[in-house]
């Protein structure tokens, strides 16, 4: 059976996040550029949206200083982080310092900062922001995407990072599972 959800409750919001770190995600690094420069935080919260048009979304918290530095910008840049990429996780996951001393990155086409070794990288200009929860939910319509590095990604599970064995494509159907935005056929990936 079930936990039923009574908002407010300190144990519940334990049960929730205890539930929800069982979901893997990717880590990125959500960047943009503001009145006083760079500005950037660390972000688990993206996916792909929609192919046609091209969007991707990301939720800061509402009380995020970076999303409220960088939204004026009408821009942003998801860096995503590749598995020897852990320092800079941790870099701009903290509030405060300057996230981008000793950090190399090069102005994407809307300016945003594309980090230096990052996996891969979606450039975007902001097409809409929702309110929802203690969090915003950012849509993006994507400008430009970045090369592939050849590396695994950093995944984050049950509140740490995860190590994960290498991805071994032999034996693989190729079956195509079309309701799945990311997935193509095998003979594509690159």
């Amino acid at each position: 059976m079930g936990t039923r959800l009574q908002r407010g409750l300190p144990e519940v919001t334990a049960r929730y996040r205890s539930v929800l770190g069982h979901f893997c995600t990717g880590v990125t690094v959500v960047t943009g550029m503001s009145a006083e420069g760079p500005v950037g935080f660390a972000c688990q919260a993206f996916a792909a949206l929609s192919l046609d048009p091209p969007l991707v979304l990301f939720c800061p918290q509402r009380t995020s200083r970076s999303w409220a530095a960088m939204s004026s910008a009408g821009s942003f840049c998801v860096n995503v982080l590749a598995e020897d990429q852990r320092d800079v996780s941790t870099v701009f996951g903290k509030a405060g310092a300057d996230k981008f001393a000793g950090i190399s990155w090069t102005p994407s086409a809307t300016g945003a900062p594309v980090l230096d070794g990052a996996l891969t990288w979606v450039d975007c200009q902001v097409s809409v922001v929702h309110d929802a929860g203690d969090h915003h939910m950012v849509i993006g319509s994507v400008v430009e995407l970045g090369p592939v590095r050849d590396a695994q990604p950093l995944l984050f599970y049950r509140g740490r990072y995860a190590a994960h064995a290498e991805l071994d494509t032999r034996g693989w159907s190729g079956e195509v599972l079309d309701n799945l935005l990311t997935w193509q056929r095998q003979s594509e990936w690159s």
